[in-house]
C-alpha cells in the first residue's frame, strides 16, 4: 500500500474543493459583471450584488458542512448538556412512568413495568 486516504479526509477535500470551484465562478463573475454596469448596463448592478452573497453563502456552506464532517454539530453539545443533568429514574416519578406508558401503547410497543425492587411504596 503505497498511499491511503481514509474516507473523511476524501470527504474534507471534496469540501475544499466545492468552495474553491464556487469562489473560482464567483469572483470572476462579479468582475465581469461590475464592469458591464460601469459601461452602463443597468441590469448588471443586480448581478453585482448576487455574485458576492452567493460567494458568502458558499463560504457558510463550507463551514458548516466541515463542521458536521468533523462532528462538532450539535449532537455534541446535547450530549455535554445531558451529562451536566442529574439521571432522573423514571420510577421515581409516576407522572413520567404513565406518560410512558401512555406513549407505549400508541405506538403499539409493550409496556415496561416498574421494578418492584426499586420501589419505596
Amino acid at each position: 500500500m503505497i498511499f491511503s486516504v481514509d474516507y473523511k479526509n476524501k470527504n474534507v477535500l471534496r469540501i475544499h474543493a466545492g468552495l474553491v470551484i464556487a469562489e473560482a465562478i464567483c469572483i470572476p463573475a462579479f468582475i465581469f459583471e461590475t464592469s458591464r454596469a460601469l459601461h452602463g448596463n443597468t441590469l448588471s448592478w443586480a448581478y453585482v450584488i448576487e455574485w458576492p452573497v452567493l460567494a458568502l453563502y458558499a463560504i457558510y456552506m463550507w463551514a458548516k458542512m466541515l463542521k458536521e464532517e468533523r462532528g462538532d454539530d450539535r449532537r455534541s453539545k446535547q450530549q455535554a448538556m445531558r451529562a451536566a443533568l442529574p439521571h432522573r429514574d423514571e420510577d421515581d416519578d409516576p407522572e413520567l412512568r404513565a406518560w410512558n406508558d401512555y406513549l407505549a401503547r400508541i405506538h403499539g410497543a409493550p409496556v415496561q413495568e416498574p421494578d418492584p425492587a426499586k420501589r419505596d411504596d
